[in-house]
């Protein structure tokens, strides 16, 4: 496994221009879930050379090689993620649109074990969760 997303890139054979790797440098640093809007403000703010159009394209690309996954919240915002981060799940605040990232091993377990009674091996899984924050004594 390559370390970063411009090494899977390059291990792809994709050609990373220096807006690309700048792109994918900003992804790779971000710790949420950026859309495009978001991604070409940190990406311009490096190099005000970069057009939305360029990121658009890239993100389509990066997404088609497998690099990144694109995650749909309901919000109408395409949002994205290094498709080669551990694993993890979802939990979408619906008052504020944080999204936060959980791993439960109970969750997983469970999975598996629908699968299994079904007669599937489980080779993957996307678990979305969807709340409000709780008022304090309820």
């Amino acid at each position: 496994m390559n370390d970063t997303i411009t090494e899977r890139c390059e291990a792809k054979g994709l050609r990373m221009t220096d807006q690309r790797r700048i792109i994918a440098s900003v992804l790779q640093e971000s710790d949420d879930h950026p859309d495009v809007e978001e991604l070409y403000a940190r990406a311009s703010g490096r190099d005000p050379r970069i057009s939305i159009a360029t990121v658009y394209r890239t993100v389509k690309l990066f997404e088609e090689a497998g690099i990144l996954d694109k995650l749909e919240f309901g919000d109408g915002r395409a949002r994205y993620e290094d498709a080669e981060r551990d694993h993890h799940d979802h939990l979408i605040d619906m008052n504020s649109g944080e999204v936060i990232e959980f791993v439960d091993p109970e969750i997983e377990a469970l999975q598996d074990r629908i699968a299994e009674k079904l007669g599937y091996r489980l080779i993957g899984h996307r678990l979305e969760l969807y709340g409000v924050p709780q008022k304090p004594g309820t």
